[in-house]
């Protein structure tokens, strides 16, 4: 029995020391890949901001510009004089953040010198605006220069947001490798540990005296090990599913800046196009035929843009609220489809998702009314009760069976779903011929 427990003494110690050893470099390394991980992730996240600051500065300039020379009021002056301020140090922090990495910096620096190019035009329509040469920027002001280069902007912008996006994905793969390696270090030592206990328990069979009391220290470390394993393996699966829920927002994030941004540009686009196409259509059949071509790249287009559309939470709900965004909302839209919208807007105390969620059932809802309703007028209400709100979108269009809508109408059950996670309940009434009422009720507690 001697002979037998003493080779089990000398092979438990050194494999503990070894599963010691072995957990100790793993949880370094993971460490310290974690860290840089979550470094590049932070850096990936600034980019993505800074992209998107960059492309609101634009846009900024452009609709200050276009306002001035539509108009000639100078306070469009200062929101465009202040945009164009804010450019070149949003180009100084994107160039800082791209010097690392070469193709993100060329890909940077085609989208710069687009930039500068429409910050040009901008600036030559401007000029020739107050120097009252009206033929020249009515000129400039009718050509797609300005036009081609937003859209290569945007376009430059989304393949370096897209980059970070990846990098990020590529953070997440790692941080989630390392938690996988720190569990196979865990369960490592575990098992090393359970193999010493084991050995060590054939050894006290030759030993009854001492065995007894080593065994009540081993059952206490055991314990003590299986606790702590226990503790680890729930936080390392409590971070792996933030970690998840981390990624999916950042993904509907871009999706979202997408629906706001590309899908505007795709459907202008296909309408320009549609109209192109019918006065070229008997005249030029192989222009015609490159139109009908182009027709289906932006139908793909927009189903590609659909099918990645979630929640985004839009700037002025953060900065107006939520009464002044749905304020802004319809005058644009009124502004953009020709609808007369009326609104009765009541202030509401909604927390930061439930606002979103009204935010989107309206704008869903207005959009629905200009694509089928061939309606004339809409009318949205925001009401405020104790412990509710309701809030309700109406038009006088022609309608339809709420009972024949199919499951593929995306759009109702998209609204229908995202008041529901909300904790409320969505109520669709309409009849052919007498308009359409969707409204929805949310409790104050989200």
């Amino acid at each position: 029995m001697k002979k037998f427990s003493i080779p089990k003494m000398a092979i438990s110690l050194p494999l503990a020391v070894l599963a010691a050893a072995i957990l100790i470099f793993i949880n370094e390394a993971s460490f310290h890949e974690s860290t840089a991980a979550a470094a590049n992730i932070e850096e990936a996240q600034q980019t993505r901001e800074a992209i998107n600051q960059l492309l609101q500065r634009m846009l900024d300039a452009e609709t200050g510009s276009r306002g001035y020379l539509l108009t000639g009021d100078p306070r469009y002056l200062e929101p465009y004089n202040n945009a164009t301020a804010d450019i070149s140090q949003n180009l100084d922090v994107l160039r800082q953040l791209f010097i690392p990495y070469r193709n993100e910096l060329a890909e940077f620096g085609v989208m710069s010198r687009h930039i500068s190019r429409k910050l040009a035009e901008m600036d030559l329509s401007v000029r020739m605006r107050k120097e009252g040469n009206e033929d020249a920027w009515k000129f400039v002001l009718t050509t797609d220069v300005g036009k081609e280069h937003m859209e290569a902007i945007r376009v430059q912008s989304s393949k370096l947001a897209a980059s970070s996006i990846r990098k990020m994905e590529l953070g997440q793969a790692q941080i989630k490798k390392t938690l996988q390696l720190s569990r196979i270090g865990v369960a490592t030592m575990a098992l090393a540990g359970l193999l010493a206990f084991y050995m060590y328990l054939l050894q006290t069979k030759a030993l009854l005296a001492s065995g007894r009391r080593e065994q009540e220290s081993l059952q206490r470390e055991r314990d003590l090990l299986e606790k702590q394993v226990r503790e680890r393996t729930a936080t390392l699966a409590e971070l792996a599913t933030h970690l998840q829920n981390v990624r999916e927002d950042e993904r509907g994030h871009l999706a979202r800046e997408l629906h706001d941004e590309l899908g505007a540009l795709l459907t202008a686009a296909k309408l320009d196009v549609a109209r192109l196409r019918s006065r070229l259509a008997g005249n030029l059949p192989e222009a015609a035929e490159r139109l009908e071509h182009l027709t289906s790249t932006l139908n793909s287009g927009i189903a590609l843009k659909r099918r990645i559309v979630e929640d985004l939470r839009p700037s002025s709900l953060s900065h107006l609220g939520l009464v002044a965004s749905l304020e802004i909302l319809a005058r644009e839209f009124e502004e953009r489809s020709g609808l007369s919208i009326t609104t009765d807007l009541e202030s509401v105390e909604l927390g930061g998702s439930a606002q979103l969620t009204v935010y989107r059932l309206v704008q869903e809802s207005l959009t629905n009314i200009a694509k089928y309703a061939a309606a004339s007028q809409a009318e949205i209400s925001l009401h405020n009760f104790d412990r509710y709100i309701s809030v309700e979108v109406k038009d006088n269009g022609k309608g339809f069976r709420v009972d024949s809508v199919g499951p593929t109408s995306h759009g109702l059950a998209g609204m229908r779903h995202r008041v529901e996670a909300a904790g409320g309940r969505l109520t669709v009434t309409s009849t052919e011929g007498s308009g359409t009422r969707i409204s929805a009720v949310l409790p104050k507690t989200i």
